[in-house]
């Protein structure tokens, strides 16, 4: 998608996104409050890690008292009742920093809310997501589904080769209700419906190359659009808090809903974290179609900071 042309223009609500985890609409009697954070992310391209580097920088302790879920809920997850959900939120007193898998053009915006909009190669996220799928427990779909207003599909977890579903991912564009799943998980239509609207002063992109490249001068960075001071001594341990590594040592804490029960394997959630996984991993037709829907759905400025991360102008 280009970006808007008019600096006047401001993100409106037209999509709705389902899948067997989660549901847009469940946005809809959420309050916000001036300083709320929204974690806007695609699966698998650092959500957790942006959940911990807030948790971080808001309470400048290296160790959480609770779960990260606890401080930081999946708003749109259909593992709890919405009301259970919002009950929480309206609960905490500390600034609330939320997680969302919904795409911007289903999300309410609100000006005076800061949105952190992450990114990451299409790629890699997509071979990332293949674990995972597998790490949940199956009786948890159940669970969901209890909790869901439109009709759930369990997935076949064996379906199609990787090629068909790398393919079927990346051409959804979510106006299509029969790839609304597909679509709140593609990095590309995701990344698009906030990237036209990168002018707003409360929008904002964080790469997940660049927070393995230089997790400090990112976690700076963060602060700074957050407005949160540091002092400089605390700096080194909140960084070492929010490595890999780190993150994964402390699974049972960290990992999404992990106090839920949720996963077979809590460690296995932080899987390896690395870039370039998706090379030998794809046919020559799954990258030409990659290619392909990058030159007919983003521009050359977005295709590369999708790629390689960096500065977003």
């Amino acid at each position: 998608m280009l970006k808007s042309t008019n600096l006047t223009d401001r993100p409106q609500l037209t999509e709705t996104y389902t899948s067997i985890a989660m549901e847009s609409t469940r946005w809809k009697n959420f309050e916000p409050r001036p300083d709320d954070i929204i974690i806007c992310t695609p699966p698998k391209c650092g959500t957790t890690w942006m959940q911990m580097i807030c948790a971080l920088l808001i309470f400048q302790e290296p160790e959480l008292e609770k779960p990260l879920s606890e401080y930081s809920p999946w708003l749109d997850m259909l593992v709890l009742p919405i009301n259970e959900v919002l009950e929480k939120l309206s609960a905490q007193t500390h600034r609330r920093f939320i997680k969302t898998h919904t795409p911007l053009d289903g999300l309410p915006y609100y000006d005076d809310v800061t949105y952190l909009c992450i990114g990451r190669d299409p790629r890699d996220a997509f071979i990332s997501m293949q674990p995972h799928r597998k790490n949940m427990k199956p009786e948890k779909f159940m669970a969901m589904r209890e909790n869901a207003t439109h009709e759930v599909v369990l997935p076949d977890m064996n379906e199609d080769d990787l090629g068909v579903r790398f393919q079927r991912w990346m051409t959804a564009s979510g106006k299509d209700g029969e790839q609304s799943s597909a679509a709140s998980a593609s990095v590309l239509n995701f990344v698009s419906t906030f990237w036209q609207y990168r002018h707003l002063p409360n929008i904002h992109f964080v790469h997940y190359h660049d927070l393995k490249t230089d997790l400090r001068k990112e976690m700076e960075r963060i602060a700074s659009i957050l407005n949160i001071e540091v002092p400089e001594q605390k700096w080194p341990i909140l960084v070492k808090a929010a490595t890999f590594e780190s993150m994964k040592s402390n699974a049972d804490n960290i990992a999404p809903d992990a106090e839920k029960n949720l996963w077979q394997n809590n460690a296995g959630f932080f899987n390896s974290g690395k870039n370039g996984q998706w090379k030998e991993q794809f046919s020559e037709e799954d990258i030409a179609v990659y290619h392909q829907q990058l030159k007919e759905r983003a521009s050359p400025e977005l295709a590369r900071w999708l790629e390689n991360g960096g500065e977003v102008n």
